[in-house]
């Protein structure tokens, strides 16, 4: 067999531990022909093939995204941004400028607010937005995504007053008359949300395929979603049309659980570009929004120790009855008590008996932000996967200490989790944070903001990474959790041809200079999908 494309004059570093470096690869069709020393490589390439210099570029497995909202991540490009926004007065500025921008009594949609950032740290209410949009319904999600905003005609169209009960695992944040403030945490969040209207679907495919672009500029070729089942039609469709730019590992929200045993699905369906994943269910609420589940109070805060969202005798249920139906689960928790209940409930059913339909993929907890130290090891223990997001240590590390004071000693504490034997699989978490997965490596790797804070050894160093391992957690150990390590992850012949080039060798340059490299080339299924000039 000939190859297609050769690349040589570089570094490549496979991933695979049987050959971790060679100067050059062949890619066949799909697949990677073979790695080892440029001329030989050059040799095995067709007539018409092309060969390009990498004049000593690094080269990596593309990356994988093992927890990402890409559909609003992609929506989100054309509503408000207040990602960032430093003050309320801000904030209200820019929906004012939507507002102006938008016929009366249509939405407006935008997400991003953090009241962590502002003077204060006070939650707005619907009066703020009344006096910059009375005409229009407005829904601002919070950069965690587990509290809305909204004005008083948005609470109107949803139906809620000040008779409306808390939902089970959510709350209706009410001043002292007892009426709605606009604020909605964790469930209570639903009771808006089906009443937005929902976008046209060529609305939708175009923000996806614009999303799809940015992301494979970052170097992504797959990511694992987070979302509903309109999000699973659309990437159907884009499949279907041949332009599906991502591999896609779709979860099922927990709502469908019984819907997809009756259909008989099965985590690991599917093909190469998309597949079902597990059951995505909701431990607990966050920490940014402070509902995050805790064993002991916040800090200061002695009434308070979050919202459980799905309480521990349900949790158990639904993690048994998608374990007995061969669906695994991808289970959110980032506080320490809801990060417990989650492997409470996993080792119930994980330690029973073996079932005829056992999940095809590890069972996963999603964000781990917080352990208590006697449940560090229990997920190795379980094979759990440990799906986390490196950005937000460096994003909260601030709120951390605050809210959690000295439990931050196991936040976010990759090291430990490795070091007691834990797959680790990284992502984003976008549109809550950036999709860029070398800010993940830094992040990963230093414990350090862009600006160098919090000092040169980061936030609690001890739980920092090397390069090798972080990169192994968007790639082998994405591959891993999605049960595609056979074909996937890494530069082997005979697994698909998916890698990055990169403008600096992140292995062996200052880890502060991560942030400054630059994703030349995106190769996903053997084409590339992203190429910048300077490899023309």
């Amino acid at each position: 067999m000939q190859a297609n494309l050769v690349l040589y004059n570089g570094v490549i570093y496979t991933m695979d531990e049987r050959l971790p470096r060679a100067p050059a690869v062949a890619i066949a069709g799909n697949r990677v022909l073979a790695l080892g020393d440029d001329a030989a490589m050059r040799e095995l390439l067709a007539p018409g093939g092309e060969a390009i210099d990498l004049a000593g570029r690094a080269v990596v497995p593309g990356f994988v995204d093992s927890h990402i909202h890409f559909v609003e991540y992609s929506l989100r490009l054309r509503h408000i941004d207040l990602a960032d926004v430093p003050t309320l007065d801000e904030t209200l500025s820019r929906v004012a400028t939507r507002a102006a921008q938008t016929p009366p009594g249509e939405w407006l949609l935008g997400g991003g607010w953090d009241r962590n950032l502002w003077p204060g740290g006070a939650f707005p209410t619907r009066t703020d937005l009344d006096t910059v949009a009375p005409q229009h319904p407005v829904v601002l999600k919070s950069k965690d995504c587990h509290v809305i905003w909204l004005n008083s005609r948005a609470l109107a169209q949803a139906g809620i007053t000040a008779q409306t009960p808390d939902p089970a695992g959510g709350e209706i944040e009410r001043d002292a008359a007892g009426k709605p403030t606009g604020i909605l945490k964790e469930k209570a969040i639903e009771l808006v949300e089906k009443v937005i209207p929902r976008p046209p679907r060529e609305t939708l495919l175009n923000a996806l395929e614009e999303g799809m672009a940015n992301a494979q500029r970052a170097g992504l070729v797959g990511i694992h979603d987070c979302e509903d089942e309109e999000a699973f039609a659309a990437f159907q469709m884009l499949h279907r049309q041949g332009k599906l730019g991502l591999r896609v590992l779709m979860h099922i929200p927990v709502i469908n659980l019984e819907a997809a045993i009756q259909l008989g699905l099965r985590s690991g369906y599917g093909d190469d570009f998309l597949r079902i994943g597990g059951v995505k269910m909701f431990a607990d609420g966050a920490l940014g929004s402070r509902t995050a589940a805790m064993i002991e109070p916040y800090e200061g805060e002695a009434d308070n120790r979050g919202i459980v969202v799905t309480p521990p005798g349900e949790l158990r249920r639904l993690v048994g009855t998608a374990h007995r139906s061969g669906l695994s689960v991808a289970v959110h928790a980032i506080g320490d008590a809801a990060n417990r209940a989650v492997l409470d409930a996993l080792a119930t059913v994980i330690e029973q008996p073996r079932t005829a339909v056992a999940p095809a993929l590890p069972h996963r907890i999603e964000h781990v932000q917080l352990l208590h130290p006697a449940d560090v090891p229990r997920l190795a223990e379980l094979g759990v996967v440990a799906s986390m997001q490196p950005i937000h240590a460096t994003s909260d590390m601030e709120m951390a200490d605050a809210h959690w004071g000295a439990r931050s000693e196991w936040a976010y504490a990759w090291r430990s989790l490795l070091r007691a034997g834990t797959a680790l699989a990284f992502g984003s978490d976008c549109p809550v944070e950036s999709l860029d997965p070398l800010r993940g490596i830094h992040a990963a790797v230093t414990r350090r903001r862009p600006d160098g804070s919090p000092g040169e050894e980061g936030w609690y160093p001890e739980q920092r990474l090397t390069v090798a391992e972080a990169v192994r957690a968007y790639t082998r150990g994405a591959a891993y959790a999605a049960g595609q390590e056979a074909v996937a992850g890494s530069i082997t012949p005979g697994k698909l041809a998916d890698l990055v080039v990169l403008s600096r060798d992140i292995f062996t340059c200052d880890p502060m200079d991560i942030l400054n490299t630059e994703v030349l080339a995106t190769v996903l299924d053997g084409r590339f999908v992203h190429r910048a000039a300077a490899l023309d």
